[in-house]
């Protein structure tokens, strides 16, 4: 009865409930739901069945650990983020020093059109992302920048900027509002310029 009702959950009433208990239970549920992803990005980048199924284990131990110190809102893009670059070091240690942009050009190409269109639609996220940072004022961009980028806790942010915890809390939250606003707006100019 309890795994029907675990089913019926969305995921983010899953991790909601992860973080309101910390409970692995509903990391093992959530985390369930997306072994067949995980596989498939791992037998892209990894070519071997046996490597994919060994990192995929890997990976719900790395997620686990970082869902225990951060809190993610985007659970499916920060699981396939995870995947890749767990991926991407792996290959890099078995080939020596490969770069992520090489690695990632032979990836696209042998990926059929709907996976381009979606790589693309990264790639122009991520530029978005890098000119809306840019806009944010120099305290929220140096705060986001630690949080998210550098995984920096509020209290490493705080002893790296000299901020309070206070400001780091509010320079990141307002941040990330600022960032989303801004995002939105420069979507909507590209529509408009098209």
């Amino acid at each position: 009865m309890k795994a029907d009702h675990h089913r019926n959950m969305t995921d983010q009433e899953l991790l909601q409930q992860f973080y309101n208990d910390h409970n692995n239970k509903w990391l093992g549920s959530l985390l369930q739901r997306y072994t067949l992803l995980l596989l498939g990005v791992c037998m892209k980048y990894l070519k071997n069945e046996e490597e994919a199924k060994d990192s995929v284990q890997q990976i719900f131990l790395k997620v686990i650990q970082e869902l225990h110190k951060y809190k993610v809102e985007y659970l499916k893009s920060w699981l396939y983020m995870v995947a890749k670059n767990h991926c991407l070091m792996k290959l890099r240690e078995k080939q020596g020093k490969i770069t992520v942009e090489i690695t990632d050009r032979l990836a696209a190409r042998q990926e059929n059109e709907t996976d381009m269109q979606a790589l693309l639609k990264n790639e122009l996220a991520l530029d978005l992302m890098a000119g809306a940072l840019k806009e944010l004022n120099p305290e929220q961009q140096q705060c986001v920048t630690l949080f998210y980028l550098h995984k920096k806790s509020y209290q490493e942010v705080s002893d790296a900027t000299g901020y309070s915890m206070l400001q780091v809390k509010s320079y990141i939250q307002n941040g990330k509002r600022n960032l989303k606003i801004l995002i939105e707006r420069k979507l909507q100019e590209r529509e408009n310029s098209k």
